[in-house]
């Protein structure tokens, strides 16, 4: 007997235990069952005011773009925000996600290989972190989407319209919060989910199904978009019904982007709520009206307009930008063809996807209207435009457009190309292929290439930047939206601006604080293209010196090296641009005495020059090398331009009859750069000291006439290298 009664005990309780384990495991799969979001889900589209889910891998691509850092709006993707704040990497997986308030002042930074952006202000928040439950809080299993994705509440049969008045129309019951479109009366519908609050609150705060209300504070979470048409009307019985006090559409465009419907909307709710404010029934106050539409010319994208827009209420305070931020209509044109503002302009376009769809739009609005300010014509300024990512591509070049007109329209269709935002890459690019007499280049119009950049470029710069400014191109940065103190770790080069621009003075660099501000810009960076005596790298190592050649004729030369030496001089010539603007070349030869060849402003073509050097008639006599470097300060350098570098060459074949140190201080002294080259008998001490310092690497000796040649190269590389190191400031 006792034995049966303990063999019963020992019955129960391992039955018990089995059930509770298996309780148990039941409790740990539901649990463990978590919903699974697309990298491109938005927080604003998720109703739930807090849920777990999990990421899939991949979702650092930049095409996934987040707005703001540490708190995020609600129009980011929930993945890449959760990877910039590194609450997951790349690989994906389980994060909590928390709605919070609008808030103001989103602030970009790039973090965990996020390039989030800034945004003046949105309507919601969310904060994102590792995906631990929080204590007492239930989480729900199934997310409700303000779209058809998935919603827990199916639609109900539609009702009679005679009904409308108290039950919500069938076609809008998987909308939460949506308005009704016919009747007089508010209405708004409630869906239910497993509401993430602590047990002892969710009696309290949690609405039942189906309930309509009137009331525009209720505790559940307003929808983060509806669709793009909303009416509300005002509970009078016997009254008509009436349109919508507030309605906001689109066009129907194709191209309008998605972030406008949900902008429009909340405009829309919140003149609701404001409306109702105070008041606890659901008749609503007609107020005056204003019509809002969009600037005409505006891109296609921006087509949207609002017809019926309560005062004080904005499509900018809905969360994108101030009015004054955003201004879209063209500038009027400040000068149509002006001459004086004759430049070959190369815009680079950042077309990375870092920027975004809306601001690539913006982008392109400013380059609209710096081609109306500058007044695009043959006579005045030409424009083209590179598109820059991955890889550069030229969208059209300086001949393609010659008028603002047809620039606009060339500009609005521009797609964006994404990838990263090679700066470095697209200078190359410029500078090998854009100013060519092919693409429309016109040669004596400075070439100017303006960089926009968003944060910071995915390259180096430098390099292509010297080559640029060595060819001759003036390089401006517009910088928008620049790297905030804790972002500059993660900067490839530092200081990019400064190794990239013509000059480091602030002339040619311009930094804006936000893309909704680019606008104000215009009229100062049009200033400055057009400024074209401050465009100093229009000049180049070879179109920017006064040449003179002192030529040693004396009785040692004799007739054949005097030919050499003359071949010598062409040789060095043909390296140079040459004309009265650019390099210009002179000559003097000596003896005991001294001859003008020809002055600097003798001849004003390559050619020219050329056909003069080689008419240069040998003299013959003695070797006063001292008294030419005078006679050379005094007849050709003293004529010299002062924007020009006074460079001279001197050719000598034996030591001189007197002192060359003096004269040659004193060319020195004056500004004159001397290069001293010497043949068979000369002495090196003199060639130092005719040369500037350091005078190795201005002073040259050979054995042999018929090796001048070697010298041509060494020499024009000496030149430049001497140009293209002086200060940028």
């Amino acid at each position: 007997m006792k034995a049966s009664v303990i063999a019963t005990f020992f019955g129960v309780l391992l039955t018990c235990t089995y059930a509770a384990k298996e309780a148990t495991k039941k409790t740990k799969k539901a649990k463990l069952y978590i919903p699974q979001i697309d990298c491109d889900v938005k927080a604003g589209k998720i109703i739930n005011p807090e849920f777990i889910a999990k990421c899939p891998p991949g979702c650092q691509d930049a095409k996934y773009r987040v707005y703001g850092t540490d708190i995020y709006a609600s129009f980011s993707s929930v993945c890449s925000a959760a990877i910039h704040s590194g609450a997951i990497d790349n690989t994906g997986g389980k994060i909590l996600v928390q709605k919070v308030a609008g808030h103001a002042g989103y602030r970009g930074s790039f973090s965990n290989g996020v390039r989030s952006l800034s945004l003046p202000r949105w309507r919601e928040s969310f904060l994102v972190s590792e995906g631990k439950p929080r204590k007492g809080v239930t989480y729900p299993s199934i997310l409700e989407f303000s779209s058809s994705k998935s919603t827990a509440v199916k639609p109900e049969p539609k009702k009679p319209e005679q009904d409308l008045k108290v039950t919500k129309n069938a076609s809008m019951s998987d909308i939460p919060g949506k308005t009704s479109e016919q009747g007089d009366t508010v209405h708004k519908v409630y869906q239910t989910s497993p509401v993430p609050m602590p047990t002892t609150q969710m009696a309290a705060t949690t609405p039942t199904p189906t309930t309509t209300t009137t009331d525009p504070f209720s505790t559940t979470p307003k929808p983060t978009t509806t669709p793009a048409t909303t009416r509300i009307t005002t509970d009078l019985a016997a009254a008509k019904p009436r349109p919508g006090l507030h309605r906001v559409r689109d066009t129907g465009s194709s191209s309008v982007h998605p972030a406008y419907s949900s902008v429009a909307a909340a405009a829309s709710r919140q003149v609701q709520a404001s409306q109702g404010r105070g008041l606890n029934t659901g008749i609503q106050r007609q107020e005056p009206v204003a019509t809002f539409r969009r600037p005409a010319g505006s891109p296609a994208h921006l087509a949207m307009e609002t017809d019926l827009w309560k005062p004080g209420l904005s499509f900018f305070d809905t969360g994108f930008a101030s009015k004054e931020e955003l201004n879209l209509k063209p500038l009027e044109a400040t000068s149509q063809g002006n001459p004086s503002c004759k430049v070959d302009l190369s815009f680079l376009m950042d077309g990375s996807w870092s920027i975004g769809k809306r601001r690539f739009q913006l982008q392109k609005q400013f380059l609209i209207n710096v081609a109306h300010a500058l007044g695009i014509n043959n006579a005045g300024p030409l424009m083209g435009i590179v598109q820059y990512g991955d890889d550069p591509s030229t969208e059209f070049n300086l001949k393609t457009y010659t008028s603002a007109k047809d620039l606009r329209n060339a500009i609005e269709k521009i797609p964006q190309k994404g990838g990263l935002s090679n700066v470095g890459k697209a200078l190359s690019f410029v500078n090998k292929n854009f100013f060519s007499d092919a693409n429309g280049n016109r040669g004596g119009a400075p070439n100017v290439v303006v960089v926009m950049v968003d944060g910071w470029p995915t390259d180096r710069v430098e390099e292509a930047s010297r080559l640029a400014r060595e060819s001759g191109i003036n390089i401006f940065f517009v910088t928008i939206e620049a790297a905030a103190q804790n972002e500059k770790q993660n900067v490839i080069e530092p200081n990019f601006v400064d190794k990239a621009v013509c000059r480091t003075n602030g002339f040619y660099s311009i930094t804006v604080p936000s893309w909704f501000s680019l606008h104000k810009v215009v009229q100062p960076l049009v200033k400055r293209v057009c400024d074209i005596d401050r465009l100093v790298c229009s000049k180049t190592c070879l179109n920017s010196a006064d040449i003179g050649f002192v030529i040693d004729g004396s009785s040692s030369v004799g007739t054949s090296n005097f030919r050499t030496v003359l071949q010598f001089v062409a040789n060095i010539s043909k390296e140079f641009e040459i004309s009265d603007t650019d390099t210009r070349i002179g000559a003097i030869q000596y003896t005991y005495e001294q001859r003008l060849e020809f002055s600097f402003d003798k001849y004003s073509t390559k050619q020219d020059v050329l056909s003069a050097i080689k008419r240069i008639n040998y003299w013959s006599g003695g070797t006063s090398t001292g008294a030419a470097i005078s006679y050379a300060s005094e007849q050709l350098f003293t004529k010299s331009k002062p924007n020009k570098r006074k460079i001279m060459i001197l050719i000598t074949d034996g030591r001189s009859y007197d002192d060359v140190r003096v004269p040659a201080l004193t060319a020195h002294q004056n500004g004159v750069i001397a290069y001293s080259i010497g043949i068979a008998w000369a002495a090196e001490d003199e060639l130092e000291a005719i040369a500037t310092d350091p005078d190795k690497e201005h002073s040259f000796f050979v054995d042999e006439f018929d090796n001048l040649y070697q010298f041509v190269k060494p020499l024009i590389q000496n030149i430049c290298t001497e140009f293209n190191s002086q200060p940028r400031n």
